[in-house]
């Protein structure tokens, strides 16, 4: 039922962090707009919820600055931070929940936020969090299939951020999947904190890939070349002859996977706690792979700098990714996170070479990504998810590969959201120019 105070309510919702955030912020945006209340820019707004990562300092610092704008901006705004870190850090919170109507509301009580301000109790650490959405801010959606990790990673501030791993039961993915795609969706992101837990919890135990070939059965007769699935980051240790089969097998699946590799050091990574794959795997892996997907974007998140990484540890993973058919990578160095192992181990890099190192991978990434972009321009039809305009009003969207592509001229199905195709013309400005081409229906 809407109340009176519900008309009267105004939000504003600001997100830090992972997709995963991405995903819950929108659920709570559905349930507010649902109770009648209205979103508004932040110096309007009488509630102020900021969604929080805890991930790196840098997060945090840049939490920390937002709500103190928010406040000079706003002096009546009633501002609610949850996420990662309210749960985590809520000693170095402290200073902020002094602040005047600040709220820190926990992790496992975020999704209560849904009836806010009546939160109501935490939900049981094995719960799977009662969040759904219908829409999304973006053109292609996070559809959240898994919460939480139970492998701690020596680095990792998430599992107490997030507690233990958790999984949506597929019956309830699949539903939500047909919602987005009925909302005009055409791309739908599989995502999660670590997808290689998903499902053992589940009855059965299915993991990713059963989910994958169980979505592409009941979603294909009608959406296939019409719509898409992809998925969000994978632990190398995912990758086999049942993740090959299936991805040979799936006709929604994007050419695409973005794998958590982290270090290619086999001595770095048991210091990490990732001692359960190796780079050669993964090498093999993708061999195979290339027999399955002649053409496809290899992503990876590269974290430098851990403790006791030498020069030779580095150079292990630079060359190891250089074998690797690289397209992108997100590299990050290693920051201290309270309360992990990793933050009191010895041999702690400094910041001067975490930069250096920093600028390799990158430099090594760059190249791969304008390599790759230079292969597609042989191809005859990219397919595009077309975004909303930007300040320069642009047709623009991501392809397949996960590849920024802008339009020459605009094609006949340029609406937000919309699937379409294109013809490769050109690279510039660290994206694919397409002339319009056949669209999808």
């Amino acid at each position: 039922m809407i109340t009176d105070m519900d008309q009267r309510r105004t939000f504003a919702i600001r997100t830090l962090g992972c997709k995963i955030n991405q995903y819950e912020s929108q659920a709570l945006r559905e349930a507010w707009l649902a109770r009648g209340w209205s979103e508004v820019d932040m110096r309007r707004a009488r509630i102020v919820l900021f969604n929080s990562c805890a991930v790196t300092a840098d997060a945090v610092r840049t939490l920390r600055g937002q709500v103190r704008q928010v406040r000079r901006v706003n002096q009546e705004a009633e501002i609610v931070i949850t996420g990662c870190a309210a749960q985590v850090l809520s000693a170095e919170m402290a200073d902020l929940a002094d602040m005047a109507r600040v709220v820190l509301v926990d992790q496992p009580r975020k999704a209560g936020l849904a009836s806010y301000p009546d939160i109501g109790p935490a939900l049981p650490k094995s719960a799977f969090p009662p969040l759904r959405i219908s829409g999304f801010k973006r053109a292609r959606p996070v559809l959240k299939i898994q919460d939480g990790c139970s492998h701690g990673c020596t680095y990792c501030i998430v599992p107490q951020g997030r507690g233990p791993s958790r999984s949506r039961p597929m019956a309830d993915i699949l539903t939500e999947a047909r919602r987005l795609l009925a909302s005009g969706f055409r791309e739908i992101i599989l995502g999660g904190i670590n997808l290689r837990h998903f499902g053992r919890d589940l009855p059965g135990a299915p993991d990713l890939w059963d989910l994958l070939a169980f979505l592409d059965s009941e979603l294909t007769p009608e959406w296939a070349g019409r719509a898409r699935l992809r998925l969000s980051s994978l632990d190398p240790a995912q990758l086999g002859g049942k993740a090959l089969d299936t991805l040979a097998a799936s006709r929604l699946v994007c050419p695409h996977l973005h794998l958590s590799l982290q270090s290619l050091s086999p001595e770095i990574l048991r210091s990490m706690g990732r001692g359960h794959y190796a780079p050669e795997e993964i090498e093999g892996f993708l061999r195979e792979l290339e027999k399955v997907w002649p053409t496809f974007a290899l992503g990876a998140d590269l974290l430098v700098g851990f403790p006791g990484e030498t020069e030779g540890h580095f150079e292990q993973t630079l060359t190891a990714l250089d074998r690797l058919p690289l397209t992108y990578a997100h590299v990050f160095p290693y920051s201290k996170r309270p309360g992990t192992r990793a933050a009191s181990m010895a041999n702690q890099v400094s910041t001067r070479e975490k930069k250096e190192r920093v600028g390799q991978l990158r430099a090594l990434a760059d190249n791969r990504k304008a390599a790759f972009m230079r292969h597609l321009l042989t191809r005859n039809k990219l397919a595009v998810i077309m975004e909303k305009p930007g300040r320069k009003a642009e047709l623009s969207g991501i392809c397949e590969f996960y590849v920024e592509c802008g339009f020459a001229s605009p094609p006949s199905q340029a609406g937000f959201k919309a699937l379409a195709s294109g013809r490769p013309l050109a690279v510039a400005d660290g994206r694919m120019i397409l002339a319009p081409g056949i669209e999808n229906p």
